[in-house]
């Protein structure tokens, strides 16, 4: 069977970009750049960006393109005869569709909310009334786990119409949806009156919040270097999958580096949303969902037009949600085609059935299953959110850099001369000694530091 091809250059960068561009991006990454002292932790950030994330994404697609198999058969390929190498695909696999689990029912929150907004449910509602119709949606098992299911038909039915006419088609639409909407919302949050305020807390310079004491300078420089490595959702063969889709016109690292920056620039520009609108109205803008169901419905309710800023808006957060689960879901679905020679009829179907099958107790865990807690971790969907991003992202980023450095992988030459073929930017082959033992020691380092209050909580420290 030939191997799917993207049609265009462009449909590679806005897919990749679109599974990169993630939820993180809106409820973490604009709230972190505010508390660490604005444009001086984005500074720290890239740094972090150029050293750690960038490097790997780049040894992902070069495994791809190499191989022109997902992470299903990638390794097989490249793996010098004897290794043992491709069993790491299991757990890439296993990491795929724990992201899934969780993934998908936060989409569906999104996707309640643009008719939430619409209808005007939230008219002059107060801060506590919007937590109040956020709680009563999760509380519903079968308002939760229909939007869920909804979430995945709509990925999975872009995915069935294959590569070109489907996920790189349709993605591309949202992907320049995304942007233009984005686009609105900034220059309508800009303009309002005391946004200028939000703007200084959000992105001017202050030092002081890195440099202050060596307490200080860790919590940035652990939060930038967090951020930066978990938003390019490196380490699991969801970029692995479109770098075997390329041709070798272009290096990989150009691509890279233009994936990363569209992934940037929709943080930055999600900031210049939150904190004018939130400084306007008088409301302290905080981290995760609480952000984006609690505290910015109201807010948009102020603005004159509420009901379409507060719909757009939403509208933005289903297609950022949706564009990484269609990415995610095609990596899954690449895999049951390359280790069984399914068509992509038969995997969409298995999926149809098996991912909302796994992504229920996520659902539930809100309502029927919300018992269900472990000590230092949380929920089912706090559960599954830690086993990806603080153990298999990390592990499979590990297995990526040694693979491509190591002689008993695919070796440092060849994965040059992948990452290199094509015009553009080129990867430094004096960068060796960095990611053989700089970039192990950060990941291990990230790891630990999120596994230690665990532990301490544990151990009862």
């Amino acid at each position: 069977m030939d191997r799917e091809k993207f049609g265009s250059r462009l449909g590679f960068i806005l897919i990749s970009a679109g599974c990169a561009i993630g939820l993180g991006n809106v409820w973490r990454f604009p709230y972190i750049t505010g508390m660490y002292g604005g444009s001086a932790f984005v500074f720290l950030y890239l740094i972090f960006l150029v050293i750690l994330g960038l490097p790997i994404m780049v040894m992902e697609f070069a495994v791809g393109r190499a191989s022109r198999r997902s992470i299903a058969r990638a390794f097989d390929e490249l793996e010098p005869k004897g290794g043992h190498w491709h069993r790491f695909k299991w757990i890439g696999l296993a990491g795929n569709y724990l992201l899934m689990m969780f993934y998908t029912t936060v989409a569906g929150w999104m996707l309640a909310y643009v008719p939430k907004m619409a209808s005007g449910q939230f008219a002059d509602a107060t801060t506590t009334q919007s937590e109040a119709i956020f709680n009563e949606l999760l509380a519903n098992p079968q308002a939760v786990a229909f939007w869920m299911i909804l979430a995945c038909a709509l990925a999975l039915g872009v995915c069935s119409l294959g590569l070109q006419k489907g996920v790189e088609r349709i993605t591309k639409v949202l992907m320049v949806c995304l942007l233009a909407i984005i686009g609105v919302l900034v220059v309508r949050a800009l303009t309002l009156p005391g946004a200028g305020e939000g703007v200084a807390f959000y992105l001017a310079p202050d030092f002081s919040k890195i440099f202050s004491s060596p307490e200080a300078f860790g919590g940035a420089a652990y939060a930038a270097m967090g951020q930066a490595f978990f938003t390019l959702s490196i380490g699991m063969g969801s970029m692995e999958i479109f770098g075997s889709y390329i041709d070798r016109e272009r290096s990989l690292l150009g691509e890279a580096v233009t994936i990363a920056g569209l992934d940037t620039g929709m943080a930055l520009a999600t900031g210049l949303i939150i904190f004018p609108a939130c400084f306007a109205f008088g409301v302290a803008p905080d981290s995760g969902p609480g952000l984006v169901f609690i505290t910015l419905p109201p807010v948009f309710e102020q603005m004159w037009l509420g009901h379409l800023w507060g719909a757009l808006f939403f509208v933005f957060m289903s297609f950022a949600a949706l564009s990484t689960v269609i990415a995610v879901f095609e990596a899954i679905l690449a895999f049951a085609m390359d280790q069984w020679g399914w068509s992509r009829k038969k995997a969409v179907i298995v999926n149809l059935i098996l991912i909302p099958l796994l992504s229920l107790p996520c659902a539930l865990g809100f309502n029927v299953l919300s018992s269900v807690v472990l000590p230092g971790i949380g929920d089912i969907q706090a559960i599954e959110d830690f086993l990806v991003s603080n153990n298999i992202l990390l592990l499979g980023s590990l297995v990526f850099v040694a693979f491509c450095v190591s002689k008993h992988g695919w070796g440092w030459k060849n994965f040059l001369a992948e990452a290199n073929a094509g015009k553009g930017l080129r990867y430094p082959g004096w960068i060796k000694p960095w990611m053989q033992f700089g970039v192990p020691v950060l990941i291990v380092v990230i790891g630990v530091m999120g596994w230690a209050p665990i532990i301490s909580q544990w151990l009862g420290l």
